[in-house]
């Protein structure tokens, strides 16, 4: 099986992106704000979005399943306040799910958590059992910094996000870190923002004792780790220096995907992360949608690359392809074998 750990709804109807937009305009005025049923989408209106979009490229390039979530810029914590985010949260996994239940062969759901800059990460629990529990999600969007690009909170190390860890660990399903939207205008959303936050992460872990805390929290760092792989020495350099300790003990909790848009890029991860630790990510339909005029290839066709390393055995290919999937997504895992795949 070819599973992909990183994809968004980002095609989903302009009327859902219009809903979004007056309900951040009535924020303080819910009275007057756009009622639920307004961002209602229909069958129909999934089938063209999906159809058209994810589930064709998926087929064309070979996958089998996307792990499928909201779109990430359009979370957008910073907008509104904690009411308008869980509402939107809400709203925004419902119809994740909805997807998911369409085509259950393809997607398998994971769901935003209904952050605010206000808001004590505690208070995204009660979302994130509701889509587990009840939706049957199998796993999450952890926003480390809700702010939009002004990081003001505190680092996903503080004791502050523990209660949020012990309910990931409770219903064992992993936290994959990612920002939204920036509003930032020092820092690109998916071009500066994005792999910031993936390095910012890992440098506050890589300084923290977060996972004697939490051992069996497992965290994926996405768009192929930031920095992090691309400078392992600087990293392997530093906690040895700051902690004491080689920095690979942080790969039993932390994992990296291949959302890295091109055929070095993808070499290099995966000949210094082991294969243990790489999961077959795309993003697509996302950050970067055009073609390489280099190579007359999406960008985004991440399995391209996968596929070119020759140096990968026939176990690295399965374990980055399906495999690590699986073991770090046991419900995902659930989900397949109820399949009976």
């Amino acid at each position: 099986m070819i599973i992909d750990c990183h994809g968004h709804f980002t095609t989903v109807p302009a009327s859902f992106r219009n809903w979004r937009a007056k309900q951040v305009e009535f924020a303080n005025d819910p009275v007057n704000g756009p009622s639920r049923a307004e961002a209602f989408v229909s069958d129909d209106e999934i089938r063209e979005a999906v159809g058209n979009g994810q589930l064709r490229l998926q087929q064309e390039r070979g996958g089998d399943l996307t792990l499928f979530s909201p779109i990430a810029g359009l979370m957008s914590h910073h907008l509104g306040n904690e009411r308008t985010s869980l509402e939107w949260a809400e709203i925004s996994n419902d119809l994740v799910h909805r997807v998911t239940e369409m085509y259950p062969e393809n997607f398998a759901p994971v769901c935003q958590l209904p952050q605010s800059p206000l808001a004590p990460p505690k208070n995204s629990i009660a979302e994130l059992r509701r889509c587990v529990e009840e939706l049957g999600f199998v796993g999450c969007n952890l926003n480390p910094d809700p702010t939009g690009g002004y990081w003001t909170g505190t680092p996903v190390t503080d004791r502050e996000w523990y209660p949020l860890y012990e309910a990931l660990c409770d219903l064992d399903v992993p936290a994959m870190i990612h920002v939204a939207a920036s509003c930032n205008p020092c820092f690109h959303g998916t071009g500066a923002h994005y792999l910031n936050a993936d390095t910012s992460v890992f440098m506050q872990i890589l300084q923290s004792d977060l996972f004697k805390d939490f051992p069996q929290l497992r965290l994926i760092i996405p768009h192929g780790g930031g920095a992090v792989p691309y400078h392992w020495g600087r990293y392997r350099g530093m906690s040895l220096e700051m902690q004491q300790r080689p920095l690979e003990g942080l790969l039993d909790n932390i994992f990296f995907d291949t959302c890295v848009y091109h055929q070095p890029g993808v070499e290099l991860l995966t000949k210094v992360i082991p294969a243990d630790n790489v999961l077959f990510g795309s993003e697509m339909i996302g950050a970067v949608r055009g073609k390489d005029p280099a190579t007359g290839q999406y960008f985004d066709d991440t399995k391209r690359y996968v596929d070119g390393i020759a140096s990968l055995t026939e176990e690295d290919r399965y374990k980055i392809f399906e495999g690590n999937a699986r073991r770090v997504f046991p419900r995902l895992d659930a989900r397949l074998k109820a399949q009976g795949k």
